[in-house]
């Protein structure tokens, strides 16, 4: 799980995003109806950090889990020190009780931060930019890259996302932990469709799909990240993406994404590069929007 990130991520991925048309009334819809917002698109198209955006313009608490082939859903609910509580009872540690081995996830946190504070392993994984008293009541929690787990994990999450609950049953005494957020936290669930979801689970969210973005919306997005003064060959650039979209399609590629032609901005920025005519200019390209030349189709690219 990421329990972190920089000041420089957060101006990056929060006060600086830019949402596609279509978007905030997604934002609106799923926050309406209490349901997750599951976003499909491709990497780089900017569905993480929504929920970045969403906690920061809002004031809103953050919480974060990044889904990988191990993830179980218990790990998005509490996790429990099975290890250290053997250790503990072999060394006859006195006075120890089942609490001090769970440790609340994200999940928790967002539900009912008053209750998962009261655990003595309680540390509440938010990044240094959020604490978690904020001006406003309510979290956004970020659920990346779903299709990453076994569909065992949709499939167990059904009831702790459509009912905002769950119990903890790793206690000497089981216990129900329900949210208790107003408003209710906005669940956003983000997927590169690498693996079909259960239907059951797509049903009870608000699904939104990211295209990639169109010539307008990456000057927005340009503007957005480096200003109106700097001086690069912007229109070269958005070009030049375009073309290797269109020549990725047509060899059956992953397509360069939006995050990859704010590398390109950058780069130009880095080595003063401000026309077309620099030598360098064309090699920088290369790297940053052909970097899957010559390795065949990428996992879970689709036409």
């Amino acid at each position: 799980m990421s329990t972190g990130t920089d000041t420089t991520q957060v101006e990056t991925d929060g006060k600086r995003y830019v949402r596609p048309p279509g978007l905030d009334l997604a934002v609106r819809v799923a926050t309406a109806t209490s349901r997750p917002l599951l976003l499909f698109g491709a990497p780089g198209s900017g569905k993480s950090s929504l929920a970045k955006n969403i906690a920061y313009r809002d004031d809103l608490r953050y919480y974060e889990h990044v889904v990988t082939a191990r993830t179980s859903a218990r790990d998005l609910l509490w996790s429990f020190d099975s290890v250290r509580r053997l250790g503990d009872a072999q060394l006859k540690v006195r006075d120890w009780r089942d609490d001090d081995y769970v440790t609340p996830g994200v999940l928790w946190w967002a539900f009912d931060r008053a209750s998962a504070l009261t655990f003595k392993r309680a540390k509440e994984p938010h990044p240094s930019w959020n604490t978690g008293e904020r001006r406003r009541p309510g979290a956004v929690v970020l659920i990346d890259e779903i299709d990453k787990a076994d569909p065992d994990v949709p499939n167990s999450l059904l009831v702790p996302l459509a009912d905002r609950l769950f119990t903890v049953t790793d206690l000497s005494e089981a216990r129900e932990v329900r949210e208790v957020a107003d408003p209710r936290c906005l669940i956003v669930i983000t997927s590169n469709q690498e693996r079909e979801l259960p239907p059951a689970f797509v049903r009870r969210c608000v699904v939104h799909e990211l295209e990639p973005h169109d010539e307008p919306t990456l000057r927005k997005i340009a503007e957005s990240h480096v200003g109106r003064d700097r001086r690069y060959p912007l229109d070269h650039l958005i070009r030049k993406l375009q073309d290797a979209r269109k020549q990725a399609r047509a060899d059956q590629r992953r397509q360069p994404s939006t995050a990859e032609f704010i590398d390109a901005i950058r780069a130009c920025l880095g080595e003063g590069i401000e026309s077309t005519t620099h030598l360098d200019l064309d090699p920088i390209l290369k790297m940053i929007f052909e970097k899957d030349a010559g390795t065949g189709a990428a996992p879970g690219w689709s036409p």
